[in-house]
């Protein structure tokens, strides 16, 4: 039985591998800070400007978003809830502050769309990771076999269009030859070469992703800007505790010793 297992284990490696995109393309430090608010709010500004079109934040309410980032319910209804520009959500609902952040794309048109169910986002910096998404949005090239124009070193063959092509501009890939441990020829991907220039220059845009990378990490896990300040304290209080059990401790024992 053991042995099946295991045989099975070892057909599937490959196929996970392949899930996984972008090979041994090597990951980008997000390097990202829960306790900068200004980044969470502009990484929630293009978001909701660039991407909530097509990916819904189900497990986030407006309300709580606001709060926890710093904005009024007002800065958020004036400046975050475009969903609100349509009547209802597929569900009947008219979004309020105090709605999930779904938005108004039917599921199947999505799929006709883009070939491919279109994920919500709530957990998606807790599944992959802050590093492969900063990677993930720093790696889009053009590439006109594909259907929408480019393609992505990290995730290879992805259905997503470029939407933030606007700010960084289209680059092509730029590849070395060298050949491998078998004698046979493969091409590295060693640089971009910019295409056509975006609005942002090349370090803007890296502050732009970091930004809206940051507001994923906090939507996958809100509590933690909870635990960060909380944490704080506990740890003061067991320092202060240490002392008062050491010296508890030494009261018990100090006729033994």
């Amino acid at each position: 039985m053991m042995k099946k297992i295991t045989a099975f284990l070892l057909m599937m490696a490959p196929v996970a591998v392949l899930a996984a995109g972008g090979g041994d393309l090597p990951l980008y430090k997000a390097d990202v800070d829960l306790n900068n608010q200004a980044s969470l709010q502009r990484g929630a500004q293009l978001y909701t400007n660039y991407c909530m079109g097509c990916h819904s934040l189900s497990s986030m309410r407006y309300n709580r978003m606001g709060q926890d980032i710093g904005l009024t319910d007002e800065q958020v209804a004036q400046n975050l809830m475009f969903v609100a520009d349509f009547s209802k959500l597929p569900t009947g609902e008219t979004p309020k502050m105090g709605s999930l952040m779904k938005n108004a794309m039917p599921k199947g048109d999505a799929e006709k769309w883009f070939g491919t169910k279109v994920p919500d986002l709530s957990v998606i910096a807790r599944s992959r990771g802050a590093d492969w998404l900063y990677t993930y949005l720093k790696t889009f090239y053009v590439d006109e076999s594909r259907p929408l124009g480019v393609n992505n070193a990290r995730f290879p063959l992805v259905g997503m269009p470029h939407v933030l092509w606007e700010l960084e501009g289209l680059k092509k890939p730029v590849y070395e030859t060298h050949e491998n441990a078998d004698g046979e020829e493969v091409k590295t991907l060693v640089d971009y070469e910019m295409v056509q220039e975006g609005t942002m220059s090349p370090a803007e845009y890296d502050d732009a992703v970091r930004d809206l990378v940051n507001f994923l990490v906090y939507v996958g896990e809100p509590a933690k800007l909870v635990r960060y300040n909380v944490g704080v304290w506990v740890i003061l209080f067991l320092v202060v505790l240490f002392f008062f059990a050491y010296a508890l401790k030494k009261e018990y024992w100090k006729d033994v010793h």
